[in-house]
């Protein structure tokens, strides 16, 4: 793991994204808490906040760091759900991989919500697709 604590602490922000592809009927149907395991963008964003204060036990090298803030948004498009996701923290160290595993958890659990109007009679997922994950900005003050 690599020293950081000759570093100072400073407040540290990161804000990652990542967009989901679903198809327009499973869109109606999250808008419409039809879907049968449950409300999809409460549990994402649950899971995802929980996700991200869990980064360093995911990711083997990954410092655990105190979490001062974490938001979670959700924007529905026709065909595809975005989500971003803005992290912070008062440390040594910055929160970017914090954040985008809070954002690529988030949409795991958006496709493990709905995967069974997902997929196809043959079982598979020809248009689900995940992808654009992204750190979007990275700063300290």
């Amino acid at each position: 793991m690599v020293e950081v604590g000759k570093k100072s602490i400073q407040k540290r922000i990161a804000i990652a994204s990542g967009k989901i592809k679903l198809s327009a009927e499973t869109i109606n149907m999250i808008k419409n808490h039809d879907i049968e395991k449950g409300n999809v963008l409460t549990t994402a964003q649950i899971a995802a906040i929980n996700a991200v204060k869990n980064t360093s036990n995911l990711i083997p090298l990954c410092h655990q760091l105190q979490i001062s803030g974490i938001k979670v948004d959700f924007e529905i498009f026709k065909t595809e759900i975005a989500i971003k996701i803005s992290v912070k923290t008062l440390g040594q160290t910055g929160v970017e991989m914090e954040a985008i595993t809070g954002v690529s958890v988030g949409l795991l659990t958006i496709w493990d919500m709905v995967k069974s109007v997902e997929k196809n009679k043959e079982g598979q997922y020809p248009n689900t697709e995940i992808y654009d994950i992204k750190v979007l900005d990275k700063k300290k003050t």
